[in-house]
C-alpha cells in the first residue's frame, strides 16, 4: 500500500507487496470533497462538471498546499523558535525575560504579528487537517509498512497537538485579553497565568502547582514535534523536493535526527520551569522592569505584571511583637543599677545617704545623671 500525507493510495501495480520506497509514484487522482471529508476518487471522477463542485473542490490543489506550507512555515518555525526560548530559562530568569521582553517592544504591533504569523495559520492548518482526517481510514492492520504507520501516527499527533494548544494558551494566556473574561472566566478556571514583564516566575509558578502539569506538557510538545518532523518528510514529497526512493531514504534519516533532536530541547524546555526561584526570579524582573520603565525602553503596564501575594497574619503582627522587646532593657536597667550606688563606704556612704534622701528619677539613674 502507498501512502501519501493525505491518502493511503494502492498503486495500479504490485498492490499486493508496496513497499512506499520501492512503488513507481506515476499516480492519478482526482479528489472529491465528500459528505465526511475528503474521498479519493478515480479517473472516472474527473468528468464531473465543475459548476457543481464546491469552493475547496474547485480549488484543492491550492488549498492543500497551503495546508501543507502553513504547517512548515510559519506554524513549524514558531514552534521551533518557541521552545529553543524557553529552554533560556536553564540560564537564569534574566535571560528568558530579555527574550520576552524583545518580542513585547513590539507593543501595538504584536497582537497584528500574533494573528497574521501564529494564530491563523494554526487555525487554518487545524480545521484542513480535522477535514482530511475525517477522509481517511487508517490500514495499518493490512498493510503493516513504516510509512502507514507513520500516516496514522501524523493524525494521531495532529489531533492531541491541536487539544495541547488550545489548552496551552487557556493555562497561561486565557485566550483573550478581555478584562471580563479575564477576570470572570480565565482567572477563575486556572488560566492566564503567565505575566510577560514576570516572565520566569509567573511559568515557574503555573508549572509548580502540580508535578502532573509538566507531564501533561511533554505529551503534548512531543506530539507536536513529531507531527511537525514527519510532516517535514511529507511536505518534501508534496512539493517534489525528494522523489526517488534514495532520496526520501535520506530525507528520512534527515528528519528522525531533527526530530530526536527537537525533542530533547522539549524535554529541557517543559521541565526547566519546575528549577526556578519564583521568589528571586521576580526581584530580579522587577529590577529590570523600573530599569527599562526609567530608559522608556517599555511603557508601564501592570496587567502585564504579577501582582504581590499578600501579607499573611503573621507577618502583619510581626511589628507589634518586637516592640516590648525593645522596652524590656529600659525597665530593667533601674533596678540593677541601684544596688550598685548603694555598694560605696566612707566618703562616699555620706553622698549615698543624701542620695537616697531625696526622690530618685528612675530615668536620671539610667543616664548616669
Amino acid at each position: 500500500m502507498e501512502s501519501s500525507p493525505f491518502l493511503t493510495i494502492i498503486p495500479r501495480s504490485n498492490q499486493g507487496n508496496c513497499d512506499p520506497l520501492r512503488t513507481n509514484w506515476r499516480f492519478l487522482y482526482y479528489w472529491r470533497l465528500g459528505p465526511v471529508g475528503f474521498q479519493a476518487k478515480g479517473r472516472s471522477a474527473v468528468s464531473e462538471s465543475s459548476s457543481s463542485q464546491s469552493f475547496v473542490a474547485r480549488n484543492e490543489f491550492l488549498i492543500r498546499r497551503l495546508f501543507s506550507l502553513c504547517g512548515l512555515v510559519p506554524v513549524g518555525a514558531y514552534m521551533v523558535v518557541h521552545l529553543i526560548t524557553n529552554c533560556s530559562l536553564l540560564a537564569g530568569p534574566a535571560n528568558f525575560q530579555r527574550a520576552v521582553n524583545m518580542i513585547h517592544s513590539l507593543g501595538p504591533v504584536l497582537p497584528i504579528v500574533e494573528w497574521t504569523f501564529i494564530f491563523l495559520p494554526i487555525i487554518f492548518h487545524a480545521v484542513m487537517g480535522v477535514v482530511i482526517i475525517r477522509g481517511g481510514l487508517p490500514n495499518t492492520g493490512s498493510y503493516n509498512y513504516g510509512s502507514n504507520w507513520r500516516y496514522s501516527l501524523q493524525r494521531a499527533s495532529g489531533l492531541i497537538a491541536l487539544v495541547f494548544i488550545f489548552a496551552h494558551v487557556f493555562h497561561l494566556h486565557g485566550w483573550f485579553h478581555f478584562p471580563a473574561w479575564l477576570e470572570g472566566v480565565a482567572v477563575p478556571l486556572g488560566g492566564a497565568q503567565f505575566k510577560p514583564y514576570n516572565a520566569a516566575s509567573t511559568l515557574g509558578a503555573a508549572f509548580q502547582k502540580s508535578a502532573l502539569i509538566p507531564l501533561l506538557y511533554l505529551a503534548g510538545v512531543l506530539s507536536c514535534v513529531f507531527h511537525l518532523s514527519n510532516g517535514l518528510w511529507s511536505f518534501g514529497i508534496r512539493w517534489g523536493i525528494w522523489t526517488s526512493p534514495a532520496a526520501m531514504r535520506r530525507a528520512g534519516q534527515l528528519c528522525v535526527a531533527f526530530g530526536v533532536g527537537l525533542g530533547v530541547v522539549s524535554v529541557a524546555a517543559t521541565f526547566a520551569p519546575r528549577q526556578i526561584d519564583t521568589v528571586k526570579a521576580k526581584e530580579v524582573e522587577d529590577t529590570m522592569y523600573n530599569a527599562k520603565v526609567a530608559s522608556h525602553d517599555i511603557d508601564p503596564d501592570e496587567n502585564k505584571r504579577s501582582q504581590p501575594a499578600p501579607a499573611t497574619p503573621s507577618e502583619e503582627a510581626a511589628p507589634t511583637n518586637a516592640a516590648p522587646a525593645e522596652a524590656a532593657p529600659t525597665e530593667a536597667a533601674p533596678t540593677e543599677a541601684a544596688p550598685a550606688e548603694a555598694a560605696p563606704t566612707g566618703a562616699g556612704a555620706a553622698a549615698a545617704s543624701d542620695a537616697n534622701a531625696a526622690p530618685v528619677n528612675s530615668g536620671n539613674v539610667a543616664t548616669g545623671n
